[in-house]
């Protein structure tokens, strides 16, 4: 048997082959809709995916499976667990078989046997495997969204991202059982879960890419609570905010995403081109780092820098996934992989991208910034009003006195908490989320707003300056 790890920073996101060697078939597990990974390796190890199957239906990314199945070929294997409302819609069409409980099939000698975990969603499922080439006994299962390296996949998102009000209750007690229901297998089984640290499927994952179940009963807090509404009141507490795209996501994998090569490439502007889509309100993002952006920028762009590995989450707050949205690069030769990380998140619609090059008379903003040593003394003769974009555990844990604590991808939901007069100075941990929001705003029309361009090492020091 073979096994193989793929792993997405972009998206802390995991997905794997297995293959059996001696009949050369393969399967893939929760593909991403960059598909040559699976291709290429296959291939190298002499395999034909031949199975392709997914824990659950999405909320972070854009499945492969489709994609991947037309690719080569292969059958999908896909959940008909969980009740109506969360049932793939493309699968009878495109011929997949539909999985229950217990269900088992074979690629090659490795077993694969379904197992249903609700909590993360009603139809989560998880696959038990076992190389009978040499065991009568399993010897790890795919985990997707249910247990994590120390955590658990949170139960929120229908109701937080996909507006299914009242399922989150039901989720996390749905959760407590599919984790009694774990407590009972071997302590040997390997885990392989389907996201790592900085997943926003979770809330406290863990970095390292495999565990055992022997493991998380020990030391996993959701394997230490005993009485099922003392679980809840933890699975539910101090969940991080979930990306507003997480809805889209949902939608496009539930409907059958659309397969790339029905998806169009975008046009190089001229100048002209991207200074009509900002008078007509178009979304255009500026993916250069954050100093050139701040030295020099075309008005009403916002900042999201794709050297990050959350340049696409970070997008997926702000993108209407109705309209056109734009890129300007510092070369054409980034553009690929930006699109590829975008369309990963279902952003089929990139109209089209301008080069720093092309926009030289344009680059005529910029934004006013300030250190924490200027800060403190301005505070002192002035009234400032402090906006922490921060996640609200992050703000919970420390922050400036007198800071508003608005996470930045819920500014728009907030304009109207915001003051148009008096200077705004906006923070978080590193500048990143910063630049973004003080960008978003100023495209918005506030005039007056400054951004905290240092590290919390730093502007952290009036913190303590404060409690002493």
């Amino acid at each position: 048997m073979l096994l193989k790890y793929f792993y997405d920073k972009r998206l802390a996101q995991a997905s794997y082959l297995i293959g059996c060697s001696e009949t050369g078939q393969a399967m893939i597990v929760d593909p991403i809709r960059t598909i040559a990974p699976y291709l290429k390796a296959s291939a190298e190890h002499g395999l034909r995916i031949t199975h392709i199957t997914e824990t659950h239906i999405h909320a972070d990314f854009t499945s492969g499976t489709r994609e991947l199945a037309t690719a080569t070929g292969g059958t999908m294997y896909l959940s008909d667990m969980g009740d109506a409302d969360w049932k793939y819609q493309f699968a009878k069409e495109d011929g997949a078989t539909l999985v229950r409980d217990g269900d088992q099939w074979m690629v090659g000698n490795i077993k694969v046997e379904v197992m249903h975990t609700p909590g993360h969603t009603p139809e989560h499922i998880c696959f038990v495997i076992t190389d009978t080439a040499g065991a009568d006994r399993p010897m790890g299962i795919f985990t997707g969204d249910f247990i994590f390296v120390g955590d658990v996949g949170r139960p929120d998102l229908l109701e937080m991202a996909a507006g299914f009000v009242g399922t989150k209750e039901i989720g996390a007690r749905q959760q407590f059982h599919s984790v009694q229901r774990a407590k009972k297998l071997p302590d040997y089984l390997q885990l392989w879960p389907g996201h790592g640290a900085g997943s926003a499927c979770g809330k406290a994952l863990g970095a390292i890419p495999s565990t055992t179940l022997g493991y998380e009963k020990l030391f996993n807090p959701a394997f230490q609570i005993e009485e099922e509404d003392a679980f809840v009141d933890w699975l539910l507490a101090d969940q991080p905010e979930a990306p507003r795209y997480f809805a889209q996501m949902k939608k496009v994998n539930k409907q059958g995403p659309t397969l790339l090569k029905d998806v169009p490439a975008p046009m190089r502007l001229e100048q002209a081109d991207l200074q009509r889509a900002l008078v007509t309100g178009e979304l255009v993002i500026d993916a250069r780092r954050e100093k050139a952006f701040i030295k020099a920028h075309v008005a009403g762009t916002i900042s999201i820098p794709a050297t990050s590995n959350s340049f696409s989450t970070y997008v997926g707050w702000f993108v209407d996934y109705n309209a056109p949205l734009y890129l300007i690069v510092e070369a054409e030769a980034s553009v690929a992989s930006m699109v590829e990380a975008l369309r990963d998140i279902g952003v089929d619609h990139v109209a089209g991208y301008a080069t720093v090059d092309d926009l030289q008379d344009v680059l005529t903003d910029h934004v006013p910034t300030m250190k924490a040593e200027e800060l403190a003394q301005r505070m002192k003769t002035e009234p400032i009003t402090i906006i922490d974009v921060r996640s609200a555990s992050e703000f919970k844990s420390m922050h400036l006195p007198g800071a508003v604590n608005i996470p930045f991808g819920l500014l728009p939901q907030r304009l109207g908490q915001l003051p148009k007069t008096g200077p705004l100075v906006l923070h978080c941990a590193s500048g990143y989320r910063s630049l973004l929001a003080t960008s978003w705003l100023r495209k918005h029309g506030f005039t007056n707003v400054i951004d905290l361009n240092d590290k919390e090492a730093n502007w952290s020091k009036l913190v303590v300056a404060e409690m002493s």
